[in-house]
């Protein structure tokens, strides 16, 4: 399979320190507001982040047909391309949402060139079905990770989450009563605006410690 074209990059925030590229979810591009608003809160934080999309995605946007994600060699191979094209811009981290997250934390598993991996959401199994975990190489990974996770994410919730063995170089941030996209049920007391803040803060707090 020839690999895919490296990705038209959307960038935010001021070059001169460390990188955040950030890959969309199966569902929704990268500019959806939840991409935004993370692009904007970091590059406001004082950092460059670079959104890009897999091919399907790419696709999508330009016939305006839904196309299912791509198998795992062509975002991997997106990936690779993403982080040569920024490689030597200084500390890059890399990672996104859901899907783009995971498959983030895989490149960084198989050894590629990253100072961190963020991970917004984590699917740690599919939605209702938490015996297919997707954890095998979050146990033995090495690289400097961050997860920022809602407590009832149905794909991995707290509860859930304190049962699997996960590397010590995974730190993991609980946004309160969030879902799979932060968002607290209103009887919660809290509210999305809060909890995309908190994911926020949480990033620029890590890539700092890098």
């Amino acid at each position: 399979m020839p690999a895919p074209p490296a990705p038209t990059l959307l960038l935010d925030g001021a070059p001169g320190g460390a990188t955040v590229a950030l890959a969309h979810g199966a569902g929704a591009a990268m500019d959806s507001p939840f991409m935004a608003t993370m692009a904007a809160g970091l590059a406001d934080r004082g950092l460059r982040v670079a959104r890009f999309e897999f091919p399907y995605m790419a696709a999508r946007r330009a016939t305006g047909k839904r196309k299912p994600p791509d198998r795992a060699p062509v975002p991997h191979a997106t990936w690779a391309a993403v982080i040569a094209q920024l490689a030597g811009d200084g500390p890059l981290v890399v990672g996104g949402k859901s899907m783009g997250g995971r498959i983030a934390s895989e490149a960084a598993a198989a050894g590629a060139p990253v100072a961190g991996v963020v991970c917004l959401g984590y699917p740690f199994h599919p939605a209702g079905k938490p015996e297919r975990l997707r954890t095998a190489h979050l146990a033995e990974l090495a690289v400097p990770t961050l997860i920022v996770q809602g407590e009832r994410d149905a794909l991995g919730s707290q509860e859930e989450v304190a049962g699997y063995g996960l590397s010590p170089a995974i730190e993991l941030a609980w946004l309160p009563d969030g879902d799979h996209s932060f968002k607290p049920r209103k009887a919660s007391g809290h509210s999305e605006a809060e909890n995309l803040e908190a994911a926020v803060d949480a990033i620029a707090r890590f890539v700092a410690t890098l």
